[in-house]
């Protein structure tokens, strides 16, 4: 004899047993294990569907279709829109058998006074009007769809809910390895994130102010008031060796871009001018200026065929690969330190007041802001474009949703910030991450979704100024600094050659040394 449910709710949520036994029994149907669903049912008392649904269905087994049309309304579902959709579904159903009976005038009375009212689906009433004239075309019309009260392999799509928000609600979560146990909660440990120094990059003999990973991860491009920028390129072990030293600028060197496809990059000389380089061979390709103006920021458009900059004149303009200027954007659209990104479907994005950053939308002429209550150091736009992370004078970084309607999303605090420009980033898997340098030698990293500062990273003895995670490996994190070095950060229980060494490299030999 089938044993009712006494107690109403189970677990420490307050989840419905009767919904859980439900979605449980269903899980076993989908598998085919009927068998086994059926004596579920039976043992529980409580049957897979409510009786007034399993009528229903029955009815619609059975083509009964006005009869189900008065137990669908019946059942008490709350979403008007998913009732007037199912009606529609099974008046359609009732035109199509009315027609292939031949009873022209009863199907047609079915459109016009029960399938119109519904103003569901007006293109596909047009369609079923049509086969009024040509019934013979009834058969290309949607097949009926049985209803289904707990969706297919609804148990699957719960737990699986349930083991994502668990990997994003953990603190360290930067696996690649998806693979999550049922049988207890996840956790990773702070060994997940780059935390220690595994190289120390010596080449530049000046204060390091930008670097930036390529997206493929096998590159690093550094930029310095020394007037140079340095590629390197990562190896496969993960040691990062000199490639190729860009000179040519006749003043520090600000920032880089790297090109879409990694093959090309800009560097962008202080109120000076752009260069163009070949990554394969360090031969620089091209130099973009513009006579009484200097440049301050640069960037490629999505193709790879443009070239933005923003200039001392405060305007922006757009050359082609051979130098010729074929837009510019005059008026106030950057400001004197400024950076300019480009979003993948070729939005510009720039500071062009103190506070106010504009997106504009260069096909429409649409165009968006984010205001802010402080002046704006730098920014970054996420690797999917749609989050646009700030930092701010108050010593505060600000994430921003830029997809659709603009919006503050989170804050992040405590890293140190008050003569220089600072540059953060964001990284790890699926960029769950947000790292910054800070004035005072060390490197912050927050877990991005909570806020929580989760690593603070020592051993510059200068102002960090920029950091960069590698989009491939998320386990390798670069930082920028007065101190003249680079230092690339790896997991604390990963040895490069000994458990107490750190690389160091000089020159283009790459000489590694050792220090205890």
């Amino acid at each position: 004899m089938a044993r009712p449910l006494n107690d109403e709710f189970i677990g420490s949520k307050g989840v419905k047993k009767v919904e859980f036994v439900r979605i449980i029994t269903e899980a076993l149907y989908s598998l085919g294990y009927n068998k086994t669903a059926a004596y579920l049912e039976h043992e529980s008392g409580v049957p897979c569907h409510s009786s007034k649904v399993t009528l229903f269905i029955q009815q619609i087994l059975d083509g009964c279709w006005d009869e189900s049309l008065a137990s669908l309304h019946k059942i008490g579902l709350a979403d008007e829109t998913s009732v007037k959709l199912a009606c529609f579904i099974i008046l359609q159903q009732k035109f199509l058998e009315l027609l292939d009976g031949e009873k022209v005038m009863d199907a047609l009375k079915t459109l016009r006074t029960e399938i119109a009212p519904l103003s569901v689906n007006t293109n596909r009433v047009r369609e079923l009007s049509s086969l009024i004239l040509s019934p013979s075309y009834w058969v290309n019309i949607w097949s009926s769809q049985r209803p289904v009260m707990i969706p297919e392999k609804r148990l699957l799509q719960l737990v699986e809910q349930a083991l994502d928000l668990q990997r994003v609600n953990c603190l360290f979560h930067n696996s690649l390895n998806e693979e999550t146990s049922l049988n207890a909660d996840h956790r990773c440990g702070r060994d997940n994130i780059p935390s220690k120094t595994v190289q120390i990059l010596h080449d530049h003999c000046n204060e390091v102010w930008y670097l930036k990973f390529s997206k493929n991860g096998k590159y690093l491009d550094s930029s310095s008031s020394d007037h140079s920028a340095i590629i390197w390129e990562v190896n496969s072990d993960g040691r990062v060796l000199l490639k190729h030293r860009l000179t040519g600028h006749q003043r520090p060197v600000s920032s880089v871009s790297w090109s879409p496809c990694d093959d090309q990059i800009l560097t962008c000389g202080v109120e000076e001018v752009i260069r163009r380089w070949d990554v394969s061979s360090g031969e620089c390709l091209h130099v973009y200026e513009k006579r009484l103006v200097g440049t301050v920021s640069c960037s490629w458009s999505p193709d790879g065929k443009y070239i933005f900059t923003g200039l001392t004149d405060k305007s922006v303009t757009i050359w082609d690969l051979d130098g010729k200027e074929v837009d510019r954007l005059e008026g106030q659209k950057t400001i004197k330190i400024s950076d300019l990104q480009m979003t993948n479907d070729g939005k510009l994005v720039t500071v062009f007041k103190d506070d106010t950053i504009l997106i504009l939308d260069r096909e429409s002429g649409a165009e968006k802001w984010i205001k802010e209550d402080e002046t704006i150091i730098s920014f970054i736009l996420s690797e999917d474009n749609k989050l646009l992370l700030v930092s701010l004078v108050n010593e505060e970084l600000h994430l921003w949703s830029i997809e659709g309607q603009i919006g503050l999303i989170s804050k992040y605090r405590d890293h140190k910030r008050s003569r220089f420009i600072v540059r953060a980033c964001f990284g790890g898997v699926q960029q769950a991450f947000i790292a910054s340098g800070s004035e005072d030698s060390q490197v912050y990293i927050w877990h991005k979704r909570s806020g929580e500062l989760i690593e603070t990273l020592g051993g510059h003895s200068g102002a960090v100024n920029c950091v960069s995670w590698n989009p491939v490996d998320p386990h390798m994190l670069a930082s920028a600094s007065d101190d003249r070095t680079i230092r690339i950060w790896g997991l604390n229980h990963v040895d490069t050659k000994s458990n107490s060494c750190i690389s160091y490299c000089n020159g283009s030999s790459s000489e590694t040394h050792t220090h205890n």
